[in-house]
């Protein structure tokens, strides 16, 4: 399948493991993504290639930000008609709590949309929603 046929197939069925199989860094840090009516719940696994201080232990802060904006990326690219993955203008990552070693969940919100350019806000957070890990705050130009 091509990407716009996978996305397209995403779109209408709500199932993301073939879109997420074609990212390799979605595939590699063990990203999966669920549909609650028309909320996006994106999570990362618990996964001890994603460690990065083995004492605490806790998850490299690489990680959590590609995981953030990926799901920013992910869940534009499923909320809009275009078939194309939108392209990083800007990404503001705001660590609040360490990443412990556990089940990671992550949610966006659109906070403007524009013909050329969209604003996606990113919220991760492990055992309660209330306690984010970290915020982010991404730019994306959209091409037609």
């Amino acid at each position: 399948m091509t990407t716009p046929e996978v996305l397209k197939y995403t779109q209408e069925t709500g199932d993301f493991s073939r879109m997420l199989e074609s990212i390799p860094y979605a595939q590699f840090i063990g990203l999966t993504c669920d549909r609650f009516g028309d909320d996006l719940i994106f999570r990362l696994p618990r996964k001890e290639q994603n460690l990065g201080n083995p004492i605490l232990p806790a998850i490299h802060g690489g990680v959590i930000g590609g995981f953030m904006e990926l799901s920013a990326a992910i869940y534009l690219m499923m909320s809009q008609d275009n078939l194309r993955m939108p392209k990083i203008v800007d990404f503001s990552l705001d660590y609040l709590r360490a990443g412990l070693d556990r089940e990671t969940f992550a949610e966006c919100r659109l906070t403007r949309q524009g013909n050329r350019v969209a604003n996606v806000m990113i919220s991760a957070w492990q055992k309660s929603r209330s306690q984010p890990i970290a915020t982010a705050r991404a730019h994306f130009l959209m091409e037609g």
